[in-house]
Order: structure tokens, then C-alpha cells, then sequence
């Protein structure tokens, strides 16, 4: 019986020592540890991913410690590990869901192919397989531009923190969930919705307006001045040419005609200006069919309440603003003005 005793106690005291070891000494990992917990993985699943990445010492240590708190769920996301932990603080991050985040800035104007090159620079997934989603989960916008052919302009620019069991579509809805919400705070949309799924007519110096009409304007005024206090002047100039039935001739849509066709390279040549896309202001009167980038708030309400002006022309002063002109004299004259302001740098 003293024998059985004994051994009993060697065998306690030996699984203590193990379970103390595995518990409670602490793990450095290699370098920086990232493990992909995916919703529906087991215990036993997780257990092995953490063993593996050399995060934990034992998984069988780290079943039995969860089976002894089973209330305490643990959390699909990804981990990152960099720290010396011992494995009970390993649990309790899984726990907490304390999972890793990957920051993704969209300045304003953003194309969708710059937002997919950003989201695929970030680890988040291919950026082929984000413009799919962009391209043919319309449903998203539905309400707000039944005629959209992509979500173009409507994947609001800002600092968002994905993470990487989100899908390119619940991307992609976040960004549109925050378009909705400036587009109802500038009075765009009424509670981030059209009534009846239908666009409101707004009448913009004598120009009826939808939102994607408004959108796409908000658009070619983002790309064309990045100066806040110029962009209600541009949106003048454009709206004063719509009324005229003037072309636009904005060099921003040229140049998405081209991103959309696979051929931009870069700059813009005379010849481009006649390429052929209903996308060419140059070519094609009116507004182009979608927008040509994601505007931000400022050049949204520059589209929604354009300055009251008689311009006709702008061009750049060279040192990032631009000159506003009437006449075509005028403006030739500002032409002048910048060639030789380029000539003397």
C-alpha cells in the first residue's frame, strides 16, 4: 500500500511539475508570431495552431486548462505573438479576443484600384479579388445609385482597422456604411437612405441632380484641387459648363478612362484627350457615367452647394492653388502666367 502510495504521490507530483512547466513558464516566440484562428476551429484545432507557431509548450497542457474553464470562449481572429508570455496569459488574450488589426488609410480621392492595391498591401487579400466584390456587389448601393456599375465613389475615404477574417464584401460594406453616414450628415441622403429606393432631384444651377450625378461631381472636383477653399469654385466651373452644354474637359476623367481600359501610363499626351470612353470629357459632353474616384466630405458639399459665380476656365498656378477665369482670353492669359512660373523653376 506505501508503494501505491508513493507512486500515486511521484505521479501527482510529476503531472504538477509538467502542468506548472507548461503553464506557467513563460515562451518567447521566435520573432513575430501571427496565428490564424478561423470561426468553427476547435479546441483541440487551436490548441495545435498555437503549439506549432511555438507559442505555447504543450496543447495538450492548453486543452486541459480550457476544459477546467469552459465557460471562458475563445475568439476566431488573428494573433499576433511577439512578447514572452507564459500560456494561461495566451488563453486569457484568446479570451478577450485581444486579435490583430491591420490599419488601412484611403486618402480622398482614391480609385477603387488604388483602395484593392492598398487593401492587398496591408495582408489583407488580393486586390483582384476586392475590385471583384467592388465591381459586382452593386446591391450594396442599390437604394442610392441603382444605375452605378461599381461602387466606385462610394467607398468612403478614412483610416479603417480591418482585420483578417473580414471578406473583401465586409470591406467593402464598412466603407460604404461610412459613406452613407457623412453623405446623410451633408444632406445628400436623408438617414443614410433615399425614400422608396429612389434619388432625390436636386437642381444645381439649373442642373437636376441625383446622387450619383452628385457623387461623380464630387469626384472630378476631388482630383482636380486638393486646396479645401478652392473646391466649391471648381464645382462652379463645372455646373457653369453643364448649363452651357460646355464639355467638361476635366483631365482626371481622361485619365480614369484610361486605368479603366488597363493603358494609363502615368501621364497624359494630347492624343489621349481623344481616346474614345464615355469616360472622356473631352470627347463626350455632360458628366461622365460613375464616378472617377472617392471624394471626401469637403468636395461633397462643394458638389452639393457650388460657389455663384460666372467662371468658365481654371488652371494651376503652379504652386498648388489655381487660377479661376471668365473667358477663354482670360484663361489663355492664365496659361501664360504658368508656363512661364514652370519656366523659371
Amino acid at each position: 500500500m506505501r508503494k501505491f502510495l508513493t507512486l500515486l504521490l511521484l505521479v501527482v507530483l510529476a503531472v504538477g511539475g509538467w502542468l506548472a512547466w507548461a503553464l506557467w513558464l513563460p515562451v518567447t516566440p521566435a520573432g513575430q508570431k501571427f496565428v490564424m484562428l478561423r470561426p468553427g476551429y476547435s479546441t483541440r484545432r487551436i490548441a495545435a495552431e498555437l503549439e506549432t507557431a511555438g507559442v505555447i509548450r504543450s496543447r495538450f497542457a492548453f486543452i486541459l486548462w480550457h476544459r477546467l474553464h469552459r465557460r471562458q470562449s475563445l475568439k476566431a481572429g488573428e494573433y499576433l505573438f511577439e512578447k514572452t508570455a507564459r500560456m494561461v496569459e495566451v488563453n486569457d488574450r484568446l479570451v478577450r479576443g485581444d486579435i490583430y488589426v491591420h490599419t488601412v488609410v484611403i486618402p480622398e480621392g482614391f480609385t477603387m484600384f488604388d483602395i484593392a492595391q492598398a487593401i492587398q498591401d496591408a495582408g489583407l487579400g488580393s486586390s483582384q479579388d476586392f475590385l471583384a466584390v467592388v465591381q459586382s456587389d452593386r446591391d450594396l448601393i442599390s437604394d442610392l445609385a441603382p444605375e452605378a456599375k461599381s461602387l466606385e465613389g462610394f467607398l468612403f475615404p478614412n483610416t479603417y482597422e480591418f482585420t483578417r477574417t473580414q471578406s473583401m464584401k465586409d470591406i467593402a460594406a464598412i466603407m460604404v456604411r461610412q459613406f452613407r453616414q457623412v453623405a446623410n450628415q451633408v444632406g445628400l441622403t436623408a438617414n443614410g437612405v433615399l425614400p422608396d429606393g429612389l434619388a432625390p432631384n436636386l437642381t444645381l444651377n439649373g442642373q437636376v441632380m441625383d446622387v450619383q450625378k452628385v457623387v461623380t461631381m464630387a469626384s472630378i472636383i476631388e482630383k482636380e484641387t486638393a486646396v479645401p477653399e478652392e473646391r466649391a469654385l471648381v464645382a462652379s466651373v463645372y455646373y457653369n459648363r453643364l448649363a452651357r452644354k460646355i464639355a467638361l474637359q476635366a483631365d482626371p476623367s481622361v485619365i480614369y478612362a484610361e486605368m479603366l481600359n488597363g493603358n494609363y501610363s502615368g501621364g497624359l499626351h494630347h492624343a489621349d484627350m481623344r481616346f474614345q470612353s464615355a469616360y472622356n470629357t473631352y470627347a463626350h459632353p455632360g458628366l461622365p457615367p460613375g464616378p472617377i474616384g472617392n471624394p471626401g466630405r469637403s468636395a461633397l458639399e462643394a458638389a452639393l452647394h457650388p460657389a455663384q459665380t460666372d467662371y468658365y476656365y481654371f488652371v494651376s498656378d503652379g504652386n498648388g492653388h489655381h487660377r479661376f477665369s471668365r473667358s477663354l482670353e482670360e484663361h489663355n492669359q492664365n496659361v501664360a502666367k504658368l508656363r512661364q512660373a514652370m519656366q523659371r523653376k
